[in-house]
């Protein structure tokens, strides 16, 4: 590829992210790293967790975005009684002219570009199982027949913090097939006023689709592209291997508080998220600040942490804060 057709393709990609943060940013009022986190998340082939209370607007944000970005949405509400089959589709006995019966598979909501999985933790295990094999394998199997998923396809699963009665938690192994966890807070008093002045009037703002599937699929082409420096991504690792308690490289608050550290696709996150992150900032490399300012969104769900931390009531960003700020560049 020449370096004229390479200025294109990252000036391109530059042009379409201002045209979606304007776009969501006529109907989503603040928020704006969540806004690019999940973009990073769409961008990186990765799928995301976001954790928020009721209200704060994450379905709005997510419907937003599948407006913007021309793609196919659909939401899933996670409820006890879902099962795999309401998620993945399921065959169906038809009869043809002749009277002979056969099976027909019937796609179920997961055949969508963007997937809404509305509060995963109130589904049983065995129907998040079913959810998470198809944002890994990217295909969905019934009988004998493997049926391909249409790109881009994005997973934005949604978490309440607060309520854990009747729910079913992520177990580790499955939050880590997440790219991201963001965590949607509350609005302030001007970004309040500024939803109620949005939403209590006679019309609410309307944006325009901006975005074509196959400018999205270009997009992260143009991401998987960006140049890392052998340096930057040997502090990747470095900053992977301080959550490791056994490790050497491990951080104290590591070998205090954490029982297993963040998995290789924590590391692949790391490299990933910070690709589209110099790029979101009109860089065409990756520096250290790049994958700084993805540490916490990338590596957050991926610790897994002991009694102690319990106890003295220490959480995963308070350690990860700490490694990103005291690991050498």
């Amino acid at each position: 590829m020449t370096t004229v057709e390479v200025d294109r393709r990252i000036e391109q990609f530059q042009n379409n992210m201002r045209l979606v943060r304007t776009e969501v940013g006529r109907v989503i009022v603040g928020n704006d790293d969540v806004i690019d986190g999940v973009m990073t998340c769409l961008l990186a082939r990765g799928h995301v967790l976001l954790e928020g209370i009721p209200g704060v607007g994450k379905t709005k944000l997510v419907q937003t975005l599948a407006d913007v970005l021309h793609l196919k949405f659909l939401r899933i509400q996670f409820t006890p009684d879902l099962m795999p089959g309401d998620i993945i589709g399921t065959s169906i006995v038809r009869e043809d002219e002749g009277g002979k019966k056969y099976f027909e598979f019937q796609p179920g909501p997961i055949f969508a570009n963007m997937v809404l999985a509305d509060e995963i933790n109130r589904a049983t295990p065995k129907t998040q199982s079913a959810l998470l094999e198809a944002m890994q394998e990217n295909s969905v199997s019934a009988g004998k027949t493997t049926h391909p998923l249409q790109q881009p396809f994005f997973v934005l699963a949604t978490m309440n913090p607060l309520e854990m009665e009747g729910t079913y938690p992520l177990p580790e192994a499955q939050l880590d097939r997440f790219f991201f966890k963001l965590k949607m807070g509350f609005p302030g008093v001007n970004e309040l006023h500024e939803v109620l002045d949005r939403t209590t009037h006679a019309r609410e703002p309307q944006v325009d689709r901006v975005l074509a599937q196959g400018e999205i699929l270009e997009m992260r082409e143009t991401a998987r592209e960006v140049p890392v420096a052998r340096p930057v991504q040997d502090y990747a690792i470095r900053l992977t291997l301080a959550t490791h308690p056994e490790s050497d490289q491990a951080h104290e608050l590591a070998r205090k508080y954490v029982r297993f550290g963040a998995s290789p696709r924590g590391t692949q996150a790391l490299i990933l998220g910070a690709k589209v992150h110099a790029l979101l900032n009109d860089r065409v490399h990756v520096a250290t600040d790049d994958v700084r300012a993805v540490a916490l969104s990338a590596l957050r769900h991926r610790l897994l942490l002991n009694f102690e931390a319990e106890a003295d009531r220490v959480d995963t960003d308070a350690i990860l804060a700490r490694i990103v700020e005291q690991v050498g560049v």
